[in-house]
């Protein structure tokens, strides 16, 4: 049974979709396409996961890159071996958000491609957390993510087609100790995505969520605290780039890294009891 392509839907203070040689009706009983080539938007592109990202991209090829980060000088830096459109901001800034998506479409047309990579972390107890800590880390590592996929999946619905790839973490699925407010909001990322999944069934766009557990960044060093455990070892950022590509090339709902952190996040599934014991012991 074939079906027309949707009608095109208008997003206020946004254009209009236009359906690039990608788009296709999307298929009713699908979880979204993979995506091999098209444009791509990445955020959190400035260092870390993100710019590893855009170098598996532009290994790939066939990407046309708009890259989003705080750190003016790292971004342009990244940018400039990708040859990609930079928009530099802080998406925490009111309008910020909107403003990217509105650059974002008018300099690439579409997006096929999202990976939310902006995040920051803060470590310590939570009973000494400036309240405008907690404020940022919400803002950085959850609400700024939502609000832009708020402004970019009408566009990729009425396509048919596009993947989002959401950089969550393993905090967000177990909670770590000293981290509290960082793995709420990394929690809240995995149920968004979650949720989002069941919403855009049928309609050809994907979600994806990739789930670190310590990777070799300089994350750790900006949150306050360096990383000192002996295990689990840090992981390479490029490491979660592939990631992030096999969830984009083969439709991925959700990916691990290393893969056998998903054993713990099932014994915290299957015997919740069981695990806490363990946590508060091991730590």
């Amino acid at each position: 049974m074939s079906h027309a392509p949707s009608r095109a839907r208008s997003v206020p203070g946004l254009p209009a979709a236009t359906p690039g040689p990608s788009a296709r009706p999307g298929r009713r009983g699908s979880a979204g396409r993979a995506v091999t080539r098209g444009t791509a938007l990445v955020t959190g592109a400035s260092s870390g996961i993100g710019a590893a990202v855009v170098g598996r991209l532009v290994a790939e090829g066939g990407w046309s890159l708009v890259l989003n980060g705080r750190d003016v000088p790292r971004l342009t830096g990244v940018a400039a071996q990708a040859s990609a459109a930079v928009f530099p901001a802080d998406l925490t800034r009111p309008g910020a958000d909107r403003r990217l998506a509105e650059f974002a479409l008018r300099r690439v047309g579409r997006v096929d491609l999202l990976v939310a990579g902006a995040g920051i972390g803060w470590a310590g107890d939570f009973t000494t957390m400036p309240p405008s800590a907690i404020a940022e880390v919400i803002e950085v590592d959850a609400l700024a993510t939502m609000r832009l996929v708020r402004h970019l999946l009408p566009h990729m619905v009425d396509a048919g087609s596009g993947r989002i790839v959401i950089i969550g973490s393993f905090a967000g699925t177990v909670g770590v100790r000293g981290e509290a407010v960082y793995s709420a909001a990394k929690g809240a990322l995995a149920t968004f995505a979650d949720a989002l999944r069941y919403e855009v069934w049928g309609t050809g766009v994907g979600i994806s969520l990739v789930i670190p557990g310590v990777v070799d960044t300089p994350f750790f060093d900006r949150r306050g605290v360096p990383y000192r455990r002996s295990r689990p070892r840090p992981v390479p950022a490029e490491r979660v780039a592939d990631a992030v590509w096999r969830a984009a090339v083969r439709g991925r709902d959700e990916i691990y890294v290393p893969g056998w952190l998903r054993l713990p996040a099932r014994v915290r599934g299957a015997a919740p009891g069981l695990y806490r014991r363990l946590a508060a012991r091991f730590g």
